[in-house]
């Protein structure tokens, strides 16, 4: 079955006619000017009883021939989450029925069928990882009446069924803004999150996201699951570094918050190939710090920002926090997340920044 990558539009390249000056390809072009990654884009590996639980996660997902979203996706946090007993599943196939702009997972029309063997595979998985917490997200299927609803209550359901005392978060679609559907899924579904990702300011949903999406449809989502199941948190991320202002990311936090969402995770946006989206612009760790400050002044419960913060980064930690507990970026100094909370509270200002 074919797969492409969704990538933004280009020409052919062309010639300038007689005596006239050649027209190289943009996408030529973005090959050798695609940005360096700066200096700040490191992350320092887990010691002591992490780095146990680490190996030893890893060597049981080698050892059954496991497949999560964390090695596919390369992310750079997999040695922190896997230490703490936390990874992130893919269900509903490995490709989507859009073609967001910013995105590596491949678009087909139409993707194949579900696999009604999923939810026992995926509660089989996380068994045998030995999870604690474990976060489900999922591709979009604008191609089921429901969106996708009722199969990815079932993959929940199995988990929960075989593993019940792992904590369990959906990064779900937005359904195709089937409202119907969403209330299907969460109907007494064992969820401690349910995460809708909004992904980039207003202004730039017709750059960055597929047509189908935008900003506005995600917080009535993300809304609508607060009003249907007010015992689960809600939590979203947001990207930077694809053409917004300072100022924007500010006003998107204050909008999310409005719509009663509990968490929110902050990162950088990074280009998957040469084909995507360029990055912008790479705000510096004490940008993020910044915008930590203003997400925890607006009425977040728990919040992560940096460079390298990921939606799914730390999820059970951030669960933890949004209850109540210590924040995660004071927890220790192998995260990727940045605040100035340290510094009024008068701690070693190194933990919890960026190396």
């Amino acid at each position: 079955m074919e797969r492409r990558l969704p990538t933004i539009e280009h020409s052919d390249t062309g010639s300038g006619g007689c005596g006239g000056v050649s027209r190289a390809n943009p996408l030529e072009a973005r090959k050798t000017t695609r940005k360096r990654l700066p200096s700040w884009f490191r992350t320092t590996l887990p010691v002591g009883d992490s780095q146990i639980r680490f190996n030893g996660t890893k060597s049981k997902v080698k050892r059954h021939g496991l497949n999560t979203v964390c090695e596919e996706a390369r992310c750079p946090n997999v040695h922190d989450c896997w230490g703490r007993g936390t990874a992130t599943f893919m269900v509903a196939g490995e490709v989507c029925t859009r073609g967001c702009r910013f995105c590596a997972v491949g678009t087909v029309k139409p993707p194949p069928k579900l696999n009604p063997a999923e939810p026992v595979e995926l509660a089989g998985a996380i068994g045998k990882m030995g999870l604690s917490y474990a976060v489900i997200t999922v591709v979009n299927r604008d191609d089921l009446g429901d969106g996708g609803a009722s199969h990815y209550r079932e993959c929940i359901i199995e988990v929960n069924n075989q593993n019940p005392g792992v904590g369990l978060e959906l990064l779900c679609s937005d359904l195709d803004g089937n409202l119907d559907s969403l209330a299907l899924l969460l109907e007494d579904l064992p969820l401690k999150v349910f995460a809708h990702n909004v992904e980039c300011v207003p202004r730039l949903d017709k750059v960055v996201r597929d047509r189908r999406a935008s900003f506005h449809q995600s917080l009535v989502i993300l809304k609508q699951a607060k009003s249907l199941r007010p015992d689960i948190l809600t939590k979203t991320s947001i990207m930077v570094g694809l053409g917004e202002t300072d100022g924007e990311v500010e006003e998107a936090l204050e909008m999310i918050r409005e719509a009663g969402v509990d968490m929110v995770t902050i990162g950088q946006y990074l280009q998957p190939s040469y084909k995507h989206l360029p990055v912008d612009r790479f705000p510096e760790p004490e940008r993020f710090a910044d915008w930590d400050r203003v997400a925890r002044e607006i009425g977040f419960g728990a919040v992560a920002s940096g460079p390298l913060v990921r939606s799914s980064y730390r999820a059970g930690m951030l669960w933890d926090e949004a209850m109540g507990g210590e924040p995660v970026v004071t927890r220790d100094s192998t995260g990727s997340a940045v605040s100035h909370l340290l510094h009024r509270e008068g701690k070693i200002t190194a933990r919890g920044q960026m190396p």
